[in-house]
């Protein structure tokens, strides 16, 4: 069974070239993907979370707002008990802002750059580690 990705774009960045990009090589490598757009709020993302019973949320982060976001999606999914829902977070990020984003909730970083090679075997890493611990 595919692994189900959620990617969105939180915040009111509204360039989304980048997220359609991952969300099509995702699906291309055998994830099974949902795109929910631009400008959506992290109670939103979470909701569709659930809804969707997703095993990974992947933010598309471009506007500098990068912690502020991760953290209140990370606590929008704790609050509608999506906690085992992994984040991960990837866009315009300085590599300083990494940890912060770690501190945040986010299970994995990808700060613009990464290949999109590492961030397919990064997810496959990740969601192999959701497999053996359901």
């Amino acid at each position: 069974m595919p692994v189900r990705v959620l990617v969105a774009k939180p915040g009111l960045d509204g360039h989304d070239r980048g997220a359609k990009l991952v969300a099509r090589t995702l699906r291309d490598a055998g994830f099974e993907v949902i795109y929910l757009g631009i400008r959506q709020r992290p109670e939103s993302i979470a909701a569709v979370a659930l809804q969707e019973d997703v095993e990974i949320v992947g933010l598309s982060l471009l506007s500098g707002a990068h912690v502020a976001l991760t953290q209140k999606t990370a606590e929008a999914l704790r609050a509608a008990g999506a906690d085992d829902v992994l984040l991960v977070v990837g866009g315009t990020i300085p590599r300083r802002d990494v940890p912060r984003l770690e501190a945040a909730g986010a299970a994995a970083v990808y700060p613009t750059g990464t290949p999109l090679e590492t961030l397919v075997d990064s997810l496959r890493a990740l969601s192999g580690t959701l497999q053996t611990s359901s």
